[in-house]
């Protein structure tokens, strides 16, 4: 364990980069998990962070010391600051104070859709984009392409929403999305307020590609219309609609149900 004791430490102000910046982030190709849960799930699901950082009050918490030994001893650099240096890195209240960074994977596109799988076109609030993501590895779904304009997936906002969804799925960005529903195997479901049919009257037990989009304007028309099927989630109160983030559980929890 290194210990950082100054503000103007060059290893210091490289991490606060990463922790304020995004563009930093984006340029280095990495991004932070603040808090216990996301970097427990990620030694977990993906292996050993790059960097481990510690507030010195934090040390007593035997959580944050189990993945500061574990990652010490897969060759993670782990540095400890007192709290004042570590308070400004931090975007959670009353968190524990521990954060990692890691590099943001870059999978391939495949060929065609083959899988259960989510096309998210221009989701921007991170809150929904995490929370899709959340449920979506929940229910099992493995593949999530993001259009260009969808909020940054890896971004700290969204990972805190996903609760380390992200290590349990293959996340594609700026994916053109008509390209792949053009081809796709599988059939596009694209979720329509004014769709005739219900998700309850499609049969989910096949893979299927589902397809959601802004949250104010809804999928884009040159998307929606190469869809297999255009689809709706039924109401019985007045409501004209759900939130993106509540009608992609619905769905995807409607496609565990029939496959259970």
């Amino acid at each position: 364990m290194q210990a950082i004791t100054s503000r103007d430490n060059s290893r210091y102000k490289e991490i606060r980069q990463l922790a304020l910046e995004p563009r930093s982030r984006r340029k280095a190709g990495k991004t932070v998990l603040d808090g216990i849960h996301l970097c427990q799930a990620y030694l977990q699901h993906v292996g050993t962070p790059q960097i481990c950082v510690v507030s010195e009050s934090a040390m007593t918490n035997a959580e944050v010391q189990a993945i500061v030994e574990q990652s010490a001893s897969a060759g993670a650099l782990c540095l400890s600051l007192p709290d004042a240096l570590y308070k400004p890195l931090s975007q959670v209240e009353n968190g524990v104070g521990i954060l990692c960074i890691v590099p943001v994977p870059h999978p391939a596109v495949p060929a065609k859709l083959t899988r259960y799988t989510v096309l998210l076109d221009q989701i921007q609030d991170p809150g929904n984009l995490g929370s899709i993501l959340r449920s979506a590895a929940a229910a099992g779904i493995e593949h999530i392409f993001c259009s260009p304009g969808t909020a940054a997936a890896w971004s700290p906002r969204v990972l805190r929403a996903g609760m380390g969804a992200h290590f349990q799925l293959t996340i594609i960005e700026s994916a053109e999305l008509l390209p792949l529903i053009e081809t796709s195997d599988i059939p596009v479901l694209a979720t329509s307020p004014r769709a005739a049919q219900s998700i309850y009257d499609v049969d989910l037990r096949q893979p299927v590609a589902w397809l959601f989009g802004h949250e104010g304007q809804g999928i884009s028309d040159h998307l929606q219309i190469p869809a297999a099927h255009l689809v709706s989630i039924p109401h019985l109160g007045e409501m004209e609609s759900l939130n993106v983030a509540a009608s992609a559980a619905v769905c995807f929890f409607e496609q565990v149900r029939q496959k259970r």
